[in-house]
């Protein structure tokens, strides 16, 4: 069992809107990252990352919410330059269904693995547009939190049934937002945490969005709040990976042939 990192491109905010105390002058580049989990029962993806027609996803948003973007090679792109076998590919499992994280589907005849919630939000709010759009013709992978709390979550999703791979809901971003955990043979532990915060200045500095983006970017801000102290209070024990940081990457691998 492995994790690699597929980063497909990166745009440009600016850290005041990035987190609480962020100042205004310093500008951020926000990761759109695919993650290759490889596992022996089936090897799947957290998130997509930008696929190839990301500029039109981008002109698809309301004009104060695109960004100067950079584009490396799409997930798809990316695996098979490196003489990665599609066969073992299960799905993609989101983390949320926002644009930047599907807009790669588009290039993955996969399924989308997706909660109820989730879906629901994909398919009835305006922030998911552009899944719908890019999820045409995919197979839908509906899993329920039918399993119990687990690190101070109150339900959880074993995804291999074997303890390494497991989904909590973290309902506040959107309505069906989720955490992954990955825990490595080696020891090693992960939290892909998806938009709980958008850099890893929100754990170190236990900082959450500023009020306008709270307002603006999450369906809950409340349980945004509660499950970002969750997520604080395991950062001593396990590698926290907020979605949009590039430098929360660093340690994991890229592909290889």
């Amino acid at each position: 069992m492995s994790l690699y990192q597929l980063p497909t491109g990166t745009y440009e905010t600016r850290a005041a809107f990035a987190f609480k105390g962020g100042s205004f002058r310093e500008k951020r580049r926000f990761a759109a990252t695919a993650t290759l989990l490889r596992h022996p029962k089936g090897d799947l993806l957290i998130d997509a990352g930008f696929g190839s027609h990301v500029a039109a996803h981008i002109r698809s948003l309301p004009r104060m919410e695109r960004a100067p973007y950079q584009v490396n090679g799409t997930a798809s792109e990316q695996l098979d330059a490196h003489g990665y076998d599609r066969g073992g590919l299960r799905g993609v499992l989101l983390t949320h269904s926002h644009w930047d994280h599907v807009s790669g589907l588009d290039g993955l005849q996969v399924p989308v693995w997706i909660n109820e919630g989730e879906l629901r939000y994909a398919n009835e709010h305006r922030g998911g547009k552009v899944f719908r759009a890019v999820s045409a013709g995919h197979k839908i992978q509906q899993y329920e939190f039918d399993g119990p709390a687990y690190l101070g979550f109150s339900s959880s999703f074993d995804v291999y049934g074997d303890g390494s791979v497991v989904v909590v809901p973290a309902r506040g971003h959107t309505t069906g937002s989720v955490i992954v955990f990955v825990a490595l043979p080696t020891g090693r532990r992960y939290a892909f945490v998806g938009d709980l915060t958008w850099q890893i200045d929100g754990i170190r500095r236990r900082a959450e969005r500023p009020l306008l983006m709270r307002k603006l970017a999450d369906t809950d801000p409340e349980l945004v709040r509660d499950d970002l102290l969750r997520v604080i209070a395991l950062a001593d024990v396990m590698h926290i990976v907020p979605a949009h940081d590039v430098t929360a990457y660093e340690g994991i691998p890229r592909l290889s042939n």
